[in-house]
Order: C-alpha cells, then sequence, then structure tokens
C-alpha cells in the first residue's frame, strides 16, 4: 500500500505503542507499524524533496506528535514513547480511526492548538492551508532533524573533538568573555574527571570546570558518573562544574545536584544540540526566507 497521511497512521501508531507497558524506541515504531500496515520496503524508503527523512518517518513522526499533544502518549526519554492511562481508555473503546476532530475532545490538543497556531499537515492540494503556521511548524520540524542529525555527528567524532566542541560552544555562549583564550580542553589521562577549564576572570580566580561523556544517544548516564564529577571538582577546589553529554541524564542525577554545595549544571544530548544551533556552533545558515506582510501603519489616511 501507500504510504498513509499522518492522521492515517495515528490509530496503527497507538495501537502498536498501546500493545506494552514499557517504553518503545521510535525506530522500533516506525519499524512494527510498517510491517502492521504492510508497507512495502520500496514505499517505506521514498524520501521527502529535503532528501533528509522518509516520506513516511516524517508523516509518523507527525503522528506521534499529535498524540503526545493529546496526552494519549508521553516522551519519557529522547527517542522513546509509551502509552498513557488516557491512550489506553481510549483504546479500549475501540475506535476505527483518529483523527484531529477526534483529539478536539482533550482541552490539552485545543489549548495546544489554539496557542502555538500549528496547522495540521493538509495533504489535499484542494484544502487552503494557514501559510504561516505551515511555515513555522515545518521550521520547528527541520530544526528537531538538525538536532538529532548534530548529536549523532558528535557521536561519530573522537572524545577529543567533543571536549574542544565543549570549550568552543560555551566560549561562544560568553563565558570566559567570549575569548577563546580563556577556555582549554585538557585532553590527558589524570585529570581528576576534568576535560577542561575556562577563566571567567584574567587572572582565573573564577573557574568553571568541563567534563563531556560521549555516550551513545540510548545509553543514560550512570549517576555514579555524575557523583565523580562533582567529587572531581572538590579535588580542583572547583565550585562551579557543566556535565555535558551526547545522551540523556537520569531523573536522579538532577536530584542529587540539587543536593550538593558545587554549582553544576547538567546538558544533555538535546539540550546540546539545542545550544549549538541557537549559538551556531558546527552550524551555517543555508538559506534565509522573509515572510511579509501588510504594514497597517503604512495605509492610514
Amino acid at each position: 500500500m501507500s504510504v498513509p497521511s499522518f492522521q492515517q497512521l495515528m490509530l496503527p501508531a497507538l495501537q502498536t505503542i498501546g500493545q506494552r507497558y514499557d517504553e518503545i524506541s521510535i525506530a522500533g515504531l516506525e519499524e512494527e507499524v510498517g510491517k502492521a500496515l504492510r508497507i512495502s520496503p520500496e514505499e517505506r524508503q521514498v524520501r521527502l524533496p529535503s532528501g533528509n527523512q522518509t516520506l513516511f518517518g516524517n508523516r509518523l513522526n507527525w503522528a506521534r506528535s499529535y498524540l503526545s499533544k493529546a496526552g494519549l502518549i508521553e516522551l519519557p526519554r529522547r527517542g522513546y514513547c509509551r502509552a498513557t492511562d488516557r491512550g489506553r481508555e481510549l483504546l479500549a473503546e475501540g475506535p476505527i480511526e483518529i483523527d484531529l476532530g477526534l483529539l478536539e475532545r482533550y482541552p490539552e490538543f485545543v489549548a495546544w492548538r489554539s496557542q502555538s497556531k500549528v496547522a495540521e499537515v493538509v495533504e489535499d492540494p484542494g484544502i487552503r492551508e494557514n501559510a504561516e503556521a505551515l511555515i513555522a511548524s515545518s521550521f520547528e520540524l527541520l530544526n528537531t532533524e538538525l538536532g538529532r542529525d548534530i548529536v549523532e555527528r558528535v557521536h561519530s567524532f573522537s572524545p577529543a573533538f567533543f571536549e574542544r566542541l565543549i570549550i568552543d560552544l560555551l566560549v561562544r555562549m560568553g563565558y570566559g568573555g567570549g575569548r577563546a583564550e580563556m577556555g582549554r580542553a585538557l585532553g590527558r589521562v589524570g585529570d581528576g574527571g576534568v576535560d577542561g577549564v575556562i577563566k571567567e576572570d584574567e587572572l582565573g580566580l573564577d573557574v568553571v570546570y568541563v567534563q563531556a561523556k560521549r555516550l551513545d544517544p540510548d545509553t543514560g548516564v550512570p549517576l555514579r558518573e555524575v557523583r565523580d564529577f562533582v567529587g572531581g571538582l572538590e579535588g580542583h577546589r572547583a565550585t562551579k562544574g557543566v556535565l555535558v553529554t551526547t545522551s540523556y541524564f537520569p531523573s536522579t542525577a538532577y536530584d542529587f545536584i540539587t543536593r550538593v554545595s558545587k554549582r553544576v549544571v547538567l546538558i544533555d544530548g538535546q539540550e546540546l544540540a539545542n545550544l549549538m544551533i541557537r549559538h551556531r556552533v558546527g552550524i551555517r545558515v543555508k538559506d534565509v526566507y522573509e515572510v511579509r506582510k501588510i504594514d497597517e501603519n503604512y495605509f492610514i489616511e
């Protein structure tokens, strides 16, 4: 069969997610839904005009996003999802389809659409679209995909490269007065759990210590690693530290740093990508489009 629309994918996606009580990876969801709907391998490989994503993967991402906004599924961590009690209750009703009209029974979904003004992806060319909202939602989707590409690319490079990248990013963010010479990657064995330092003043009286954990995006940072980093700060007589990873931190890690005297910031893979995009580290602007509208102040007699 041809690739279904994102609305047609919402029910099979929820059914697949709801079949288990644990979480399912996005890649696993795509595989299982594709098999359930008997979408041929050739159809599943059809790519968007940009070439950055398959058409099937793109539409399934939209379906998953709308289910999440309606509270039918939740995203416990990057790259995974699971059904909520509300989602299971809907499945128990035996719906023959899930579309935008059905999702409007949930106040959170209505509020989200109203506040964000995100228009649905309309596949029928005969239906008029809200162009500005479509551009905004497409921009958000492109940034999401870019973020995933960034994390994958960073993870594929050496630990030394990752350490230098973190220093570059923090300097670009304004640490060390934005001066490159104020930060350096240590890149040596026996550094006491520290991979880089940034001086916040000329004499180095105030220093931020950095550690970079280049882990598989689906492998969480063990709590002991966070504890070791905090302990390493004590060895350097430091009060500030930044621990960055290409993966994610468990909730216990965030709870732990709230109970220590050191000022420690945890940056996971998703936040790392967002910061790199915002501060244009390893990123360049490909195209710029201006959306124009009538200047109401000019048209006054």
